[in-house]
């Protein structure tokens, strides 16, 4: 099996660059430079600059060239929870229970048995307790010291997380009270204007993605090869949803506004600046091209 790996490593060397820009020894490379290199291994086509068209060709112009102040706070996964509040109000924040620059400065016995742990500065990292008895602590603190080595803006060259402080957050954990698993929401927006919301479901298992229109019709597309979930409802606050996307999305060309519904009520989860950094595999090109042509750049 090592063998073959090797092989195929060989065969395919983008795979060494890939593995290499994800252990960031491609940090010294200027921004644009490594966005093309990247999106080149990445789709297997050139990047054009000059004149983007597709949906993953624009969130990499962005990167590059729609770099406002504002977009670091709504991406610190604390920070966003303030710059949300005093934009829709402090009902639709879940609650936070802490906020720490290191893990020992962590008092385990003073947090509830069940709660959420997220790095502020990163992407994907979570650590979801459901019983604090059954913590590995020296696991856990292993791998939180090392989310907070993680010097993410150098993976994607996402710029809002060049400056953003590693601190730790942890949550309150919320679940309904059916016991029914939590859907993420998540409404992407062009220009402020809603279009398309994906259902992610089964997160910890087997994920599964499902992509609605706005009247709830599921469109024939899937991403990264997940499979759909068959007959989710619509959320009874569905409506209520788009209009705070709408809100929070106003002056972003291109994003995403991740959504929970617990318990019939709304609950912020982050603001995306560029989904899935700009490589969505869309299961049929025709939506990266599509999504594309709702995308207005800004002048610059």
């Amino acid at each position: 099996m090592k063998d073959n790996k090797i092989i195929k490593c060989i065969r395919e060397p983008s795979i060494i660059i890939l593995y290499l820009m994800s252990k960031n020894f491609l940090w010294w490379l200027d921004d644009k430079s490594y966005i093309k290199l990247k999106y080149r291994l990445m789709v297997k086509s050139k990047l054009n600059l000059e004149n983007p068209l597709t949906f993953n060709e624009k969130l990499q112009w962005l990167k590059l060239y729609d770099r406002k102040p504002e977009y670091t706070k709504m991406v610190d996964k604390y920070e966003a929870k303030k710059y949300v509040a005093n934009i829709i109000g402090k009902k639709y924040i879940i609650p936070t229970l802490g906020i720490y620059n290191k893990f020992e400065e962590i008092d385990f016995e003073k947090l509830p048995d069940k709660f959420v742990i997220k790095p502020t500065h990163t992407s994907g990292d979570i650590f979801v307790c459901k019983d604090k008895n059954e913590i590995d602590y020296k696991k856990l603190k292993k791998e939180v010291k090392k989310w907070l080595k993680r010097k993410y803006y150098y993976l994607h060259r996402e710029w809002p997380y060049k400056n953003i402080k590693p601190r730790i957050i942890i949550e309150e954990y919320m679940e309904n009270e059916s016991k029914e698993e939590l859907k993420d929401y998540k409404i992407f927006c062009f220009n402020s204007e809603p279009k398309v919301t994906l259902v992610c479901s089964n997160r910890f298992q087997e994920l599964k993605e499902t992509f609605f229109d706005n009247d709830w019709k599921e469109l024939d597309v899937t991403e990264g090869g997940h499979e759909k979930e068959k007959n989710i409802q619509k959320p009874i606050n569905f409506e209520k949803m788009k209009e705070l996307a709408k809100i929070l999305s106003n002056n972003i060309p291109a994003g995403r506004i991740d959504l929970y519904e617990i318990n019939g009520q709304i609950y912020f989860g982050e603001i995306t600046i560029y989904p899935k950094s700009g490589y969505e595999e869309f299961s049929d090109e025709r939506y990266n091209v599509l999504w594309g042509n709702w995308i207005q750049l800004p002048k610059t």
